[in-house]
Order: C-alpha cells, then sequence, then structure tokens
C-alpha cells in the first residue's frame, strides 16, 4: 500500500510539530516535518505531498495578530502553489495558530469556492485572558468535512489567547447554512454552549469552534485534536477506568478521538489517489 505524505510546517515558533507528526503516523501516513523556510527557498515542494498541515504554536510570536505573519509569508511564496494543491482535491488542516493563519490567507472558509478573500477573523477571548483547558465538542453530522467523518462528539484541549470566531452576520449565517460549521462548543450531552463560558471559552459567534470550506477538504479548528493521541492525555482517563471497571468493563485503549480525525483524512487520501 502507497503511504499518504503529510506535510507538517515548522519554525518561527510552531511548536506542536511533534505531537501533529506523532499523531499522522499513528493515523497511517508518513511525516514530514519541513521548516517554512524550506517551502519559501524551493527545496521542498508542496507538489510532492498529499496533506499539509498548519500547527499550533506562536508563529513570529503573533506580534502582528495571530498567523498574520504566516499567512502573508506563505502568501507572498507559495501562494500559487497552495492553491494549486487545494485544485488537486488535496488535504489542508489548520490548528490553533494554523486555523488562524488559514484563515488570514483567505483559504477558509472558501466561500463561493474563492480562496483568496478573507471574511473570518479570529480574535483575543472575551474573557480577556490566555485559556488552556479541555473542551467538548458537538460535530455537524451534515457537515462535508473529511477529517469529522462519524464523528459526533470529541474532547479535546485548547490552548489559545485569541479564540473567538467573528464575522458579519451574514456570513455566519451563510456558514451555518452551508453546514461549514464543523464543530461547536458543546456540555457533555452535545448541546451547543449558547455562549456560556467556560464551555465556550472565548466567545466564538454561534459557539463556532472549527470550520470548513465547502468541499470539506480544508479543515481549521482551535482545539488541539493532535494533542488526544493517547487514552492517558485525557484528564478524565483513571475516573473512567475506575467507573468501567465497577460495570465490569474495561477502557478503549484503541484509538483516540484525536487520532480519529487524523486517519479520517488520510484514509480520504487512500480511496481517493492510490
Amino acid at each position: 500500500m502507497k503511504k499518504v505524505n503529510a506535510l507538517i510546517l515548522t519554525g518561527f515558533g510552531l511548536n506542536c510539530d511533534d505531537e501533529t507528526a506523532h499523531v499522522f503516523e499513528l493515523a497511517g501516513a508518513t511525516s514530514h516535518k519541513v521548516h517554512i523556510n524550506a517551502l519559501v527557498s524551493g527545496k521542498i515542494k508542496l507538489e510532492d505531498f498529499h496533506i499539509i498541515a498548519f500547527g499550533g504554536g506562536f508563529s513570529w510570536g503573533d506580534d502582528h495578530g495571530a498567523g498574520v505573519i504566516q499567512a502573508l509569508k506563505l502568501k507572498n511564496h507559495v501562494g500559487k502553489d497552495l492553491l494549486s494543491f487545494v485544485d488537486q482535491g488535496k488535504l489542508i488542516i489548520g490548528i490553533c495558530n494554523g486555523f488562524q493563519a488559514l484563515v488570514n490567507l483567505g483559504l477558509l472558509p472558501g466561500l463561493d469556492n474563492d480562496y483568496t478573500k478573507r471574511s473570518v477573523s479570529i480574535t483575543f477571548n472575551d474573557c480577556g485572558n490566555f485559556r488552556d483547558q479541555w473542551v467538548h465538542l458537538a460535530a455537524n453530522l451534515k457537515s462535508p468535512c473529511v477529517f469529522t467523518k462519524d464523528i459526533q462528539m470529541a474532547d479535546y484541549p485548547i490552548r489559545h489567547g485569541e479564540g473567538k470566531i467573528i464575522a458579519d452576520q451574514k456570513i455566519i449565517d451563510t456558514l451555518v447554512a452551508n453546514n461549514q460549521v464543523v464543530f461547536q462548543y458543546a456540555d457533555t450531552a452535545g448541546t451547543p454552549a449558547k455562549g456560556v463560558f467556560p464551555l465556550n471559552p472565548n466567545g466564538s459567534m454561534e459557539d463556532i469552534s472549527g470550520i470548513c470550506d465547502p468541499s470539506g477538504r480544508i479543515f481549521g479548528l482551535m482545539p488541539h485534536p493532535e494533542a488526544y493521541n493517547h487514552f492517558t492525555n485525557h484528564p478524565d482517563w483513571t475516573r473512567k477506568v475506575q467507573t468501567l471497571k465497577r460495570e465490569g468493563k474495561s477502557l478503549d485503549k484503541e484509538m483516540t478521538i484525536g487520532v480519529k480525525l487524523f486517519k479520517n483524512g488520510v484514509d480520504y487520501i487512500q480511496e481517493s489517489f492510490f
């Protein structure tokens, strides 16, 4: 079986590349950590990969806004290559800082198949400070998002100071109508948070925590699915073990819902390109 090649961007303050590379390997892909300068110089070509991961961190220290400089650098040097990558039907995922970069690039939300126009912003949390916590997410089963196939709910950690997704109300309404809202912050039952803090940790409109383009092949989210790559990552795993033990059951120690998200992407490439 041919291997799916996943490119994980590194450099200039990005700091989740190891986790992201690891989870892609668990999902069945071959991970390649590539410094942004290697793309800019032409040493590494996007055409050699099937999936691009814009990972988390603080690119360029977020000094001019989260993901802004990263987006400008990539757009000015490999912007056409990124658009060609999209046209080829390949996959892009942006996590936290990577999501911010995708929005600034215009690759998301890609309304009317325009992948150059910025129409959504991700700004400072309403609470006024950095949030580091686990969140409950409700998935939109009608979404075309490739990465969230068969996922109904997920728990992932967040760690951001600028995670509030805002846009003109017409844009938000369009995203909802198009089922481009992939994940919403929710309670344990999967009911949207309705803006209630800390279920919604940043004040995002419509409790949005992740969106995709109309094709479902470009996906961005603020929570970190790559950080849930082993069952012991979850803060409640010891409690769940004891609860299930009393019920005569055992904890599923196989694939986490974090790995599942990436495996969906890898499986899609396997089915579409090989």
